[in-house]
């Protein structure tokens, strides 16, 4: 540079000396700057993912309820399958906190698309009788035709999970839609959308209560219970709802609470998303790498600019500043990339799966500050080395 240099800069001369070295190498910056933006992206891009998904989980959550409670039969002493009692459900009913009660319980039945179907191509269908006022308290909708009501449920009528729906081809729910199930044709009344809260509805036929034991061998006994209760009082009706359902023998009841099991399954996703982010910042490192090796490419390269704004009166503080100006300026322009990038991936990815698109301000503050972390490391040592030449060395190297 042909400017002679006042023994102070300021922050703007600063900023303009370090770019300077930038714009001259243009396909240089973009390259260094491309592999600091690709680790960013990739740190960000999975904590926006996982922001995203967490925040669609409170979203189910918030819409479908915490409080529900579901009361299954366990095993006995000697592990042989147990049952719960048929006065079960009217005895939970009783727990004061408890707001809707209702049940299902499994059969014996198959269910087929035809009568011609082999009786082992089952396609992991159950049929299971139900209450009437199962999808008010579970909160599951009817996706297609119609719930049972006082009158189908004692006639051949079912209503299919969304999975199993789907497993015997069924489209729609209407008169002219039948399944074999149990040995008789059934008509399809309707067709559930998916049950987040109770995944064993999707791959399920469910009939009426009264037809369940007059046609197809039920014997009565609820397999599935499921519980409302207040808010409040959730983890209280949780610790009586084993000995309430079955005095006798407590301990052969299971409790839990499904909205338990969405959460546990987002805490597992996090193991995942520790090692994505560890893949992340080696990336990141790579990219630092990078910018570490243009910058001493750089020195070697202006060691004639270096020698002669030393002869014009420069200081080594004033040599080192400007290249590691240049190191920042450059892990910036990465950041900032990769922070852009990173908000359009995840964006995407979020719409592709129905989610909200979240990525925490915290993140893509912390990654702007890594990369300058980064980049002052990087630029630290040519900028040291380049400002350690002396005028008279700067200028006699070829």
């Amino acid at each position: 540079m042909n400017v002679l240099e006042s023994t102070r800069m300021r922050p703007r001369d600063v900023v303009r000396t370090g770019g300077s070295g930038l714009r001259a190498r243009p396909l240089r910056v973009f390259l260094s700057a491309l592999g600091i933006a690709i680790g960013i992206a990739a740190m960000l891009g999975v904590v926006g993912i996982s922001a995203s998904s967490q925040e669609d989980l409170n979203r189910q959550l918030a819409a479908l309820g915490t409080n529900l409670l579901t009361v299954a039969p366990g095993k006995t002493f000697f592990g042989a399958a147990a049952h719960l009692p048929a006065e079960a459900e009217g005895m939970i009913g009783q727990i004061g906190p408890v707001t809707a009660v209702t049940a299902t319980g499994r059969t014996p039945a198959k269910v087929y698309r035809n009568d011609h179907i082999p009786e082992s191509e089952s396609g992991s269908i159950s049929v299971m009788a139900a209450r009437l006022d199962l999808p008010a308290d579970v909160n599951v909708e009817t996706a297609a035709g119609v719930w049972l009501n006082e009158a189908t449920h004692r006639y051949p009528a079912t209503v299919l999970g969304a999975k199993a729906a789907d497993r015997l081809g069924v489209v729609h729910a209407g008169p002219d839609q039948r399944v074999w199930l149990g040995g008789q044709w059934f008509t399809v009344v309707g067709v559930l959308a998916p049950a987040p809260l109770a995944p064993e509805l999707d791959t399920a036929a469910l009939v009426g209560w009264p037809v369940a034991e007059e046609r197809l061998d039920f014997d009565g006994y609820p397999t599935t219970i499921y519980a409302r209760a207040d808010e409040a009082s959730v983890t209280g009706v949780r610790d009586v709802l084993a000995a309430t359902a079955n005095p006798p023998a407590p301990n052969e009841v299971e409790v839990s609470r499904p909205s338990d099991v969405l959460a546990a399954k987002q805490a597992t996703d996090a193991t995942l998303n520790a090692l994505l982010l560890g893949l992340g910042g080696v990336a990141l490192l790579v990219g630092g790498v990078g910018v570490a090796n243009t910058m001493v490419i750089s020195v070697l390269e202006r060691r004639a600019e270096i020698g002669l704004r030393r002869s014009l009166g420069a200081t080594r503080g004033q040599i080192r500043l400007q290249f590691l100006a240049e190191s920042l300026l450059l892990s910036a322009i990465g950041g900032v990339g990769g922070v852009a990038l990173s908000i359009l991936v995840t964006a995407a990815y979020a719409s592709l799966q129905g989610w909200p698109a979240i990525v925490p301000v915290w993140a893509m503050a912390g990654g702007v500050v890594a990369t300058l972390v980064i980049g002052g490391v990087a630029g630290f040592y040519p900028a040291v080395r380049a400002a350690r030449m002396s005028p008279t060395e700067a200028l006699a190297t070829p």
